[in-house]
């Protein structure tokens, strides 16, 4: 099949609309948020959200994200509740998803959902992509911009590499803040972090005054982001080095001799933020197994070692 070559678009004005309207035409467009380079096409569009699933090589019952422009939008969607503003009030735009009943009357397409009643939905805080978003009007559903179970984007570079003219269009607009993808609460029934991200359990638990439970990996799938073997480099991946071997590519973190240091002041922000793209430029030099030092599990570790250990799981 012949396809046209991936459009680089500056992050301008002019980028923004040709984005907007490469959507509106049922296109795949890559765009920044805070979090990482998403993949976004028109939620409502069957044919352009089957797209998403073709151009990633991602499993049909693995649900998307959809990403709105601002709040009010959101409630055309879903059944919001006390929690979900407490949250949004605290968080949007911002690095949070959340999961709530899809209404009825929702038109986004069940590929987003994965044929289930929920919808994950998010307002990121990223200046693009709240201009591309409010160029389109509606809905985009936006997976990480990379092949599925690969490492996620925080660069333009990265798509292009990673999806190349599966994509119509990319914006080009530098390197992603976090680094790490959105955290992920359901608010179905009682409050589950889904996945952990840039908003920490700690955080999530004093904003709404009570326990939040943890979703185990042996339950069913009921939000993006959790396959068992994910955000994997072609390298095999050793966590927990304390010590190097021969032959390996050294990520570090701390004071430690490596290839390249999430931190060397062992600041958990800046390791996320590095976290991707390290995992990018270790893998581009051909190795056959990236060590990475012990990361904290606390705060924003907690997400980063969620990431380093789907990068390790076994692969299918």
């Amino acid at each position: 099949m012949n396809r046209s070559p991936m459009e680089i678009l500056p992050d301008t004005a002019e980028g923004h609309a040709r984005a907007a309207q490469l959507l509106r035409g049922g296109g795949l467009v890559a765009f920044p948020t805070e979090t990482v380079y998403g993949l976004g096409a028109d939620a409502c569009n069957d044919r352009a959200v089957a797209r998403i699933f073709d151009a990633k090589g991602r499993p049909s019952f693995n649900p998307l994200i959809a990403h709105f422009a601002e709040r009010d939008a959101v409630k055309r969607h879903v059944i919001w509740s006390d929690e979900a503003e407490a949250l949004a009030n605290a968080y949007w735009p911002g690095p949070l998803t959340m999961v709530l009943r899809k209404r009825a009357d929702s038109p986004i397409s069940k590929l987003v959902t994965a044929g289930l009643d929920t919808l994950a939905v998010r307002v990121p805080a990223h200046p693009t992509a709240k201009a591309v978003l409010a160029g389109f009007g509606g809905p985009v559903a936006a997976p990480s911009a990379n092949r599925s179970g690969q490492i996620s984007p925080t660069r333009a570079s990265h798509v292009t590499s990673g999806l190349g003219d599966r994509v119509d269009a990319v914006i080009n607009a530098g390197v992603c803040a976090v680094g790490i993808e959105s955290t992920i609460i359901g608010l179905v029934e009682h409050p589950i972090l889904l996945r952990p991200g840039g908003v920490t359990k700690d955080q999530l638990m004093q904003t709404l005054g009570a326990a939040i439970a943890v979703r185990k990996n042996a339950e069913a799938i009921s939000a993006p982001g959790q396959l068992g073997s994910h955000y994997a480099p072609n390298a095999a991946v050793r966590l927990n080095a304390t010590e190097w071997r021969a032959g390996e590519l050294r990520l570090g973190f701390g004071d430690v001799a490596c290839d390249l240091n999430l931190s060397e002041d062992e600041d958990l922000v800046e390791a996320a933020a590095h976290l991707f793209d390290h995992l990018h430029r270790l893998d581009a030099r051909g190795g056959t197994v990236i060590a990475v030092s012990p990361i904290p599990h606390h705060g924003l570790g907690v997400a980063i070692n969620d990431r380093l250990t789907r990068a390790a799981a076994p692969r299918d």
